[in-house]
């Protein structure tokens, strides 16, 4: 994997059945930032666009995350920061203590996100590891925590399992980067 990357990468959201593949990700990847913009459809085929900015240190801890929504003709902002040692705190300073111990992000709906417990922590096949995330779902911006787990499968296919009871599995295949290409019936790579 490389250290620094500067790269655009591109999915099409496919959750959506009755509006599957309308919408995109256009992700823009520079030296520890990330910035992106998701257009896409709710469940209930309003659309919305969510804009996202992360940043990270040179070990993958991510440091701050600017997010905004627009849907309708409301917009709604959230702005979170931490030491990358599981401490956050909202803009102002604020602490949130229910986020305490959560080292990653994971963001709905970006598969972006999965990209930080497998870059941040190096897996040998075979191995698996449990994660506690910082979990915000757009377009509401709400964030608590989720227990997820992470089974490297192959050199570049993770098992991905959400812990929070639901059952929730998915084989993740990924690029050389540790940057998901595809998502089963949630996130398709756009390739050039």
């Amino acid at each position: 994997m490389t250290v620094d990357m500067c790269r655009t990468v591109c999915w099409r959201p496919i959750w959506n059945k009755a509006r599957e593949g309308l919408g995109l990700e256009h992700l823009l990847i520079a030296n520890r930032v990330a910035d992106s913009i998701v257009l896409a459809f709710e469940e209930d085929n309003t659309p919305f666009r969510l804009s996202y900015r992360l940043t990270w240190d040179d070990s993958w801890r991510l440091r701050s995350a600017g997010l905004a929504v627009a849907m309708n003709e409301s917009t709604r902002s959230l702005s979170l920061r931490t030491d990358g040692k599981g401490r956050w705190q909202h803009e102002d300073g604020r602490p949130i203590d229910e986020l305490d111990g959560c080292i990653d992000i994971d963001i709905w709906p970006t598969p972006f996100t999965n990209s930080f417990p497998i870059r941040r922590e190096p897996m040998a096949v075979g191995e698996r590891r449990e994660f506690r995330m910082a979990w915000i779902f757009a377009p509401a911006l709400t964030v608590h925590v989720q227990p997820q787990g992470y089974t490297r499968l192959s050199d570049q296919r993770y098992l991905f399992e959400n812990l929070d009871g639901s059952g929730f599995r998915a084989e993740l295949l990924v690029d050389e980067d540790g940057i998901v290409l595809d998502y089963p019936d949630f996130f398709e790579r756009v390739r050039p």
